[in-house]
């Protein structure tokens, strides 16, 4: 069960909080919406996936500057996703921030194994000891729904026409 104690660390006037009752939905919806990933989340699923997972915001003064959560059960897997930083605060090591928050939570320490995808923050990663997974045998899968769309920020037709799971047209 996500733990509901929050971790708060300050810079100054600048907060980072596990606390899911301060985060700003709509704030974080915005800046994911601007993203190549989250061109298409809802609101409704944003708030699910917030409740279902640890999250961690970082806020200057009252306003949702940054946000990350992790999809995890605790025990075994985490997988990190949402790591965004809104444009007028990149630079200043938020993202860093958010993933060391990550690394020393206290409910991540034996979890086994934490995954990710990224297309371009790799090198922030690496600092942290995430490598290129390569496991023998396995392969990366996964499964949407016919017509489920995941809408690219960049490219508004991503995803538009999913062929049935048999392939046919």
């Amino acid at each position: 069960m996500l733990e509901d104690t929050p971790v708060e660390f300050n810079r100054g006037s600048v907060l980072l909080s596990t606390d899911r009752r301060r985060l700003d939905a709509r704030a974080v919806l915005a800046m994911l919406r601007r993203m190549h990933w989250g061109g298409s989340m809802e609101l409704a699923t944003l708030e699910r996936a917030i409740a279902n997972s640890l999250c961690v915001a970082v806020y200057d003064a009252d306003a949702t500057v940054a946000f990350a959560r992790a999809v995890t059960d605790l025990a075994t897997y985490a997988y990190l996703t949402d790591v965004v930083v809104t444009e007028a605060h990149r630079g200043r090591g938020y993202g860093s921030w958010m993933v060391e928050a990550f690394l020393g939570h206290p409910d991540l320490q034996h979890i086994r194994r934490i995954a990710l995808l990224t297309r371009d923050a790799r090198a922030l990663y690496e600092r942290y000891g995430f490598t290129v997974g390569v496991l023998s045998a396995s392969v990366y899968m996964e499964r949407r729904p016919v017509g489920f769309r995941n809408r690219d920020a960049s490219d508004p037709a991503a995803d538009r026409d999913r062929a049935p799971l048999d392939g046919a047209p």
